[in-house]
């Protein structure tokens, strides 16, 4: 196309009426540009579904690459966040039971120090409690003759006694029979 310009310029030069060849070969490169034009326009509207489908099919493909390298990034970062969120929180938990401890052992000194029994003095007298039960009816068992002679009394009544002589008898250690 370029040849054709200059070789219509230097015709042009040599004839007179050099301005009709050179707008003609204006003319005809204006007309070739045009139809290239129409041909890659003809062209691209025939492949360009093709290539719509082809970028379709790619952007598809990259987006699901980036999603799951996304999602997996998340995961990391979820599974930091919550390692870290169970550290504090175990952390935390020693504090408050460190904080409970103390507590409860102020407490308990303050409440040792007014004279209240605590839960394991408390048990410990019911065990003793239980045991001398059952040392009461291991010895009650033994003696049934011990059990009629106090019935025998209050049927009878006795002669009162004075006033002195009950003091004196209630002060009197009761004997005990060795078992």
């Amino acid at each position: 196309m370029v040849k054709k310009i200059q070789k219509s310029a230097t015709a042009s030069k040599s004839a007179a009426g050099a301005s009709s060849p050179l707008s003609g070969a204006i003319k005809d490169s204006a007309q070739q540009i045009w139809l290239a034009g129409l041909g890659a326009f003809s062209k691209a509207q025939a492949e360009g579904g093709k290539a719509f489908d082809t970028l379709v099919k790619e952007g598809l493909s990259i987006q699901r690459k980036t999603q799951a390298v996304a999602e997996e990034r998340i995961s990391e970062a979820t599974n930091r966040v919550s390692g870290m969120a169970t550290e504090i929180s175990s952390k935390a938990a020693g504090q408050w039971d460190k904080l409970e401890s103390i507590f409860e052992d102020r407490v308990a000194k303050a409440l040792n120090k007014l004279g209240v029994p605590s839960a394991r003095d408390i048990e410990t007298l019911m065990e003793r409690i239980d045991e001398l039960n059952r040392h009461v009816q291991r010895l009650s068992s033994k003696t049934p003759a011990a059990r009629k002679t106090p019935a025998a009394r209050k049927a009878a009544p006795a002669k009162a006694a004075p006033p002195a002589a009950r003091k004196t008898a209630v002060r009197k250690p009761a004997a005990r029979s060795k078992a």
